[in-house]
């Protein structure tokens, strides 16, 4: 999913800080009350399932809606919407069986909910990114491409309460999917009410989930979720508000969480190394990548790949994770994220290490260079990096650009924009070079390795390589039932990727915390959803 970026701390917030840590006034979210004050660093862009692409969306979609399964500790599902499942024996057929929920307005959610929310995403009209993740439902790629109706998808209702997924193939996965966001339920009524304002803001859609979305207009930088009395699963839910509230400025941020108007804030930069040893500090370690993408598809000069190692070279990532970001977060060692797949005791990104194509080496990278841009018939070229305006994508964007400038004849601009348009713009290929970041929807290296096949809708810059295809190919397909096979597929497919710099990992995320003592059962995921509060409670 794709992620938000961070922020960094002034140095007087710093000072005031650190007199204040662990001796802030108590919350003015009483016990009592029930309810929380959390700073999110970007605004919500949409509650359309089959829309979202974000972090912010899917983590507020997971509290407010609820799939057939939930995400849970440990890499493990548990039940949601569905009570129990079976799975045939060749693993084509999964068959859910559903317990008897309601939405927030009291209605029932049927089988017929995920059948009609899955056909949805699938149809073209809709052109949702998130389409490709259903492409191993039966006639998946088929009804996404026009070519079979929509009753031709893989899944049906047979009855209110028991919905058949049939698969084209086994997806050992397939379980991770089914708990996340673009998996979840729609009604029908709505969507066909609201039409194109469905998921613009809290009154245009129904939720199903712990929660519903309150005071969100589609642009104010302010939401609250507020416990949902006809969730199935009520009686569990112990919080009865969480207000978020968005937050750039890391001051702002801090002096609310010293003063009470805040109970969980994100720290970056120095405070890190300020607040590390206070008891209400947390680092959260996320699957998560963050990369620079050339655009391959409208400027043939991102085609060579010279000038792509020449890039990928000239930065150096230790510098860059340690000193400038300073926030906990760690040089990428490739694109897949660290401490999320393990096969034989080994971790994958360890598996698929190539140090030489993600290490600094600005004498290789200048020869890289020299040679491309003979290739080019470039003496110097001119090209502006796109990313968030966020403090610590500014901080990036301007290191980039620092290393780059290195490389003879080589000027950077640097344009940082809103998180919404940045996305929207890299999405619609208006971008030459784009600082991009990945989270990974569930603990398998696939979600991360199948963003790059030549025709993915996330694969911006459009890089291309038939022998990376068919390693992805080979591992969703022939080789999906051998474990050994299947993971000697991606390990592959990885080091075709960083070798080729068809994309150039910059660091791997931690999201840095203070969090008030007395709040306790927030779950944390590396993976998507990433947060879980329906657990919360305040002592």
């Amino acid at each position: 999913m794709k992620l938000k970026s961070g922020i960094k701390i002034a140095g007087l917030a710093l000072l005031s800080g650190l007199v204040l840590a662990g001796c802030g006034k108590q919350s003015s979210s009483e016990s009592s009350k029930k309810e929380i004050s959390w700073m999110q660093i970007n605004s919500l862009t949409t509650m359309d399932p089959s829309k979202a692409t974000d972090q912010i969306s899917g983590q507020t979609q997971n509290g407010t809606n609820e799939g057939l399964l939930r995400m849970s500790t440990d890499n493990k599902v548990i039940p949601g919407v569905a009570k129990n499942y079976t799975i045939s024996k060749d693993g084509k057929t999964w068959t859910f069986n559903l317990r008897k929920s309601k939405w927030n307005d009291g209605s029932a959610v049927t089988a017929q909910d995920f059948v009609y929310a899955w056909r949805r995403t699938l149809n073209p009209k809709t052109a949702s990114q998130y389409a490709y993740i259903f492409d191993h439902i039966k006639n998946a790629n088929e009804v996404n491409t026009g070519k079979k109706p929509l009753s031709a998808l893989g899944v049906k209702a047979e009855g209110k309460y028991k919905l058949v997924v049939t698969l084209a193939k086994p997806q050992s996965y397939f379980k991770y999917l089914v708990a996340q966001s673009y998996f979840m339920p729609q009604k029908a009524s709505y969507v066909k009410k609201f039409g194109a304002k469905y998921g613009t803001t809290a009154n245009d859609l129904a939720y199903n989930g712990p929660f519903v979305l309150k005071g969100w207009n589609g642009t104010n930088d302010t939401w609250t979720l507020v416990k949902n009395k006809n969730y199935w699963n009520a009686k569990a839910v112990k919080l009865n508000k969480i207000n978020f509230q968005t937050v750039k400025d890391p001051s702002t941020g801090l002096n609310q969480y010293q003063s009470g108007k805040l109970d969980v804030v994100t720290l970056s930069g120095q405070q890190v190394k300020n607040y590390k040893n206070n008891k209400e500090f947390a680092s959260r370690k996320v699957a998560s990548t963050w990369y620079l993408e050339m655009n391959q598809r409208k400027i043939p000069f991102f085609k060579n790949k010279n000038i792509r190692k020449a890039i990928s070279l000239a930065i150096d990532r230790d510098q860059l994770a340690n000193k400038v970001l300073a926030d906990g977060s760690v040089a990428a060692k490739g694109f897949v994220a660290t401490d999320m797949s393990l096969h034989d005791g080994k971790d994958f990104a360890d598996a698929s290490y190539v140090k030489g194509a993600v290490s600094q080496n600005l004498a290789q990278a200048k020869k890289y260079w020299a040679k491309g841009m003979k290739e080019e018939g470039k003496k110097s070229v001119s090209f502006t990096l796109m990313g968030d305006d966020t403090d610590q994508a500014k901080k990036t964007n301007e290191f980039v650009q620092s290393q780059l400038s290195k490389l003879p004849g080589f000027k950077v601009t640097n344009q940082n924009l809103p998180y919404k348009t940045r996305l929207q713009r890299s999405a619609d290929g208006q971008f030459q070079m784009v600082l991009s970041g990945w989270t990974g929807d569930f603990p398998d290296p696939i979600t991360f390795l199948s963003l790059m096949t030549s025709h993915n809708t996330y694969n911006n810059g459009r890089w291309g390589n038939k022998q990376y295809d068919k390693l992805i190919a080979n591992a969703e397909g022939k080789d999906a039932n051998n474990t050994d096979k299947r993971w000697d597929d991606m390990v592959q497919a990885e080091k075709i990727l960083v070798n080729d710099e068809g994309v150039v990992p910059l660091y791997q995320q931690v999201t840095p915390q203070l969090v008030k003592s007395n709040i306790k059962g927030i779950q944390f995921f590396p993976t998507a959803p990433i947060w879980d509060w329906s657990k919360v409670t305040i002592k």
